[in-house]
Order: C-alpha cells, then structure tokens, then sequence
C-alpha cells in the first residue's frame, strides 16, 4: 500500500490584528436594556412570592387567548 503524502494547507489569515472598540451608544443602551430586564425578573419574583398559584392562573388564561 503506497503511503499518502499531505501537503499542509495554506491558511489566509482573514481577521486583521487591530483592536475594535465597541461603541458606547450601544454599550449603554445595553445597560439600560439589563437594568430593565432585572427590574421585570424582580417584579415577577415579588409576585411570586406573594400569591404563584394566581401568577400561573393568570399566565395561562392570557396565553391561551
């Protein structure tokens, strides 16, 4: 049986070496997106803790609409 001989291949390197700073408008609107994101968990976590059997009754009536 011949042995099969591999070439390495040749890989271009696609990705340039320069640093790319994320905007700040987005990193900003980011914040404000998690900030309001924790508040809805923290909402929902109150009522929870508060009456979940009314949550979930709830929860299914409007999504089964």
């Amino acid at each position: 049986m011949e042995k099969q001989e591999r070439r390495p291949e040749s890989r271009k390197e696609s990705h340039s070496k320069e640093e790319v700073k994320p905007n700040p408008k987005v990193v900003e609107s980011g914040k404000k997106l998690k900030e309001d994101i924790d508040k809805l968990v923290d909402e929902i976590d109150d009522v929870l803790e508060k009456n979940a059997e009314e949550f979930v009754k709830n929860y299914v009536q409007k999504g089964g609409e």
